[in-house]
């Protein structure tokens, strides 16, 4: 049982968690204004992982024949043979229903807005056979953390004061486009040969290198105007300065005739740089104002 676990954890890649669950605390910290009570937080923590158990499952899924095709994903589970698809198709049944549960202990509200939430977790994996803008569109589907943990504790998303919870889908959606992209040229071959929609493959890889450090700018011109607008203390701008430090060096990793650091740039980089502002959120909260 725990060897079949573990395989299962390993073809879901459940360590990347760390991506979007600290953005999700962020979202969370800033609509509380704080740390929230411990309930809220052991359910958008459910929540998040749930979401994600969900989104990586029907990947999989949804990608394995593809998967079985590509020399660089061939040797995963599902393509070699060591996960079957019904397991996949379990946990995606079992995390919709816990997700449900967690988005019913949360809010009315997120519960109202879940299928939107679902539509998106599921058919974005879909996107990439038919734009390229698929990259944008997993950004957004990343996005929707912050968003639902704002929603969680401030029960709406409409309203002037619910503007920062915009902003950082913003910032989430151009974070997360930007390193997809890096991501995307090693694949560029195989997307052209059959015919999957990526910017590498329709632009070429140094369109899709700049169009990143151009998300990226654009990400931190965000989280500064986030800072001011909530009126941050010194260490959320000290974080906002290493992470610029963090994405200059993740780009420096890849280039149109070198892309065989891009993991390093992929995995390492960005999971620092989204616990780096979590801690440098809730600093700037308790430094601020």
């Amino acid at each position: 049982m725990w060897q079949r676990l573990r395989i299962f954890l390993e073809a879901i890649k459940f360590e990347h968690t760390v991506f979007a669950l600290p953005f999700a605390y962020i979202g969370m910290l800033l609509a509380a204004g704080g740390w929230p009570r411990w309930d809220q937080v052991l359910w958008i923590t459910v929540a998040m992982a749930a979401a994600r158990t969900l989104a990586m499952s029907m990947n999989r899924l949804a990608d394995r024949e593809y998967d079985a095709r590509n020399p660089r994903t061939a040797n995963r589970p599902l393509p070699r043979g060591l996960l079957r698809p019904e397991a996949l198709k379990w946990a995606v049944g079992i995390s919709g229903v816990v997700l449900v549960v967690a988005a019913w202990a949360l809010n009315p509200l997120c519960v109202a807005l879940l299928p939107g939430a679902l539509l998106f977790l599921i058919g974005y994996h879909y996107t990439k056979r038919f734009t390229w803008l698929s990259h944008w569109i997993l950004g957004f589907t990343d996005g929707l953390a912050p968003m639902g943990a704002w929603i969680a504790l401030r029960g709406s998303f409409w309203k002037p004061e619910d503007l920062p919870a915009w902003i950082l889908i913003a910032v989430v959606t151009l974070w997360i486009a930007g390193f997809d992209l890096i991501y995307a040229c090693q694949d560029v071959d195989f997307d052209r040969r059959e015919g999957l929609y990526s910017v590498p493959a329709r632009f070429g890889v140094a369109m899709a290198l700049w169009l990143a450090r151009l998300n990226h700018l654009g990400m931190l011109i965000l989280l500064a105007g986030l800072g001011f607008m909530l009126r941050l203390g010194w260490p959320y701008w000290l974080g906002l300065g290493l992470v610029g430090a963090l994405l200059a060096y993740e780009h420096r990793l890849v280039s149109p005739h070198d892309l065989s650091r891009v993991d390093v740039a992929f995995f390492n980089v960005n999971a620092y740089i989204s616990v780096l502002l979590f801690a440098a959120t809730w600093g700037g909260l308790a430094w601020g104002r």
